[in-house]
This record gives C-alpha cells, structure tokens and sequence, in this order.
C-alpha cells in the first residue's frame, strides 16, 4: 500500500510516534502497541504491517527499559524469567494466529480481557498486599501460564502484552501497581522477540519501520522510567486506569463505529 505522505514526513512521523510508545513503555511497563498500532495505520499501513511495525520497536524498548530498571535495581528477574518463559512460548503462535483468526475476533477477545483487567486492578491494593495463589510451585506455574496467555492473544493485536499482564500480577500475586511495572517490561522481551520472529516468517515485517520506531523508543524509555521514579503508586495506579479506559474507548470506537 502506497504511503498517505510523503516520505520524509513519514519517518519523521514514525520518529514521533516511537518516543510516545517509549515513554508508555517506560512508565506503564507495556509495548504501547494499543496506541502505536493505529497511528502508523493512519501513515498508510495495514494493520498486519502495522503490528509488525509495533512488535519490532517493542524489541528495543523492553531490553533497554529493562537494563535500566535492572542497574536501578527495580527489576526482580527470577519472577520475570518463569512469566518470560511463557510468553516465549504464547507468542510464537502468534504467526499462526492472525493467519486463521479474524480481526474482528481478536478485537473482541482483547476488549474482554481489558475489561476483566480493569475490574481486577481496581480491587487491587496500589501498594500491594494479599497473595491469591499460593508460594513456590503454585505461584510459578501461574506465572508461565499467564505467560502463555497473555503472549499468544497480546502479539498477535500488536501490543507486548505489559497491558494484560499487569492487573493478573497485581490481583493474584499480591504486587504493588510499581513493582509490576519493571516486571511486565521485562516479559515484553521475551513476548517480542518470539512473537516477531513469528510474525517475520509469515511476511509481516517492516524492518525500516521498525527500526526507526525502534531507536525514537529508546529516548521514550529513559523519560517513562523517570517519571515512574518520581509518582505515588496510587496516583500511578489511577493513571493505570485511566489509560485502560481510553484503550478501551478506542477499541469500542473501532469495532462499532467504524
């Protein structure tokens, strides 16, 4: 598909577009491809190039937002590496879905889950507090399962999965609204790099794209991590909500009125 602009615009747009994601990256722990995804369709992509495009910068947002958090010492690894695992193996199905599930079901499915996502961080404590899965191998294999879920639904709608993930991690293991934040970056890692692998074996990279998205996110990172120092996790926890409302109001927007 041709481009909408022309092309210096284009990258420049897509430079843009990249610090934006890197700050919600940073700050939220997510890929922002609830955001990324639409506004590079508006340049003139499909929306399978699209996410592709998304998947490719989120490689690059999580492993340097993830470095940063580590040397800070924010990141707890040995948790992030057993909920890694599983969206190791989720995404790499990803390819598989978006060849054979429709759109408009993968819209639906995703809206579901922000929905039950909301419900569930709003009765979560912002500080963390009570634990609903149980110590050791219990909570271990809920971390590879929620891995496997979030991997498989969250890379084939172009997003890192950060956004489903957090409110399980809040809800059923006790976390506080910040502590999640450096842990579900981190999953992003292992969700993007097998999700567009998947993605790229099926025809469904831009490298150019994703690059310069790729390299924008990195300055959007450093600055997401920063405010994230500087805000109570109550206040961040309502900005949480907040921004599951207009994702949510977006994909509401998208599937009945457009």
């Amino acid at each position: 598909m041709e481009f909408l602009i022309f092309e210096p615009f284009y990258s420049l747009a897509l430079f843009g577009i990249g610090i934006l994601t890197g700050i919600l990256a940073g700050f939220f722990g997510i890929g922002g491809g609830a955001i990324l995804v639409p506004l590079v369709m508006m340049l003139g992509h499909d929306i399978k190039i699209a996410i592709g495009i998304s998947i490719m910068q989120m490689i690059f947002s999580s492993v340097y937002g993830s470095y940063v958090n580590y040397k800070r010492k924010l990141l707890d690894a040995r948790d992030g590496i057993y909920v890694g695992i599983g969206g190791l193996i989720g995404a790499a199905f990803s390819g598989f879905v978006i060849d054979y599930v429709s759109s408009k079901t993968l819209e639906v499915v995703f809206s579901i889950f922000i929905m039950y996502s909301f419900v569930k961080l709003f009765g979560a404590s912002a500080y963390g507090g009570e634990k609903r899965i149980g110590e050791g191998i219990a909570s271990k294999v809920f971390l590879v399962l929620c891995g496997c879920f979030v991997g498989v639904f969250a890379i084939s709608l172009g997003i890192g999965g950060g956004m489903m993930l957090a409110p399980l991690l809040a809800y059923y293991l006790g976390y506080s609204s910040k502590q999640i934040i450096p842990l579900s970056l981190f999953f992003v890692i292992f969700s993007s790099v097998s999700g567009f692998t998947s993605l790229a074996l099926h025809g469904y990279a831009s490298f150019k794209g994703g690059i310069i998205v790729g390299i924008a996110s990195l300055i959007g990172v450093r600055i997401g991590i920063f405010l994230l120092s500087k805000i109570d996790a109550k206040k961040h926890k309502a900005t949480l909500l907040i921004m599951y409302a207009i994702v949510l109001a977006i994909m509401f927007n998208k599937m009945f009125f457009n």
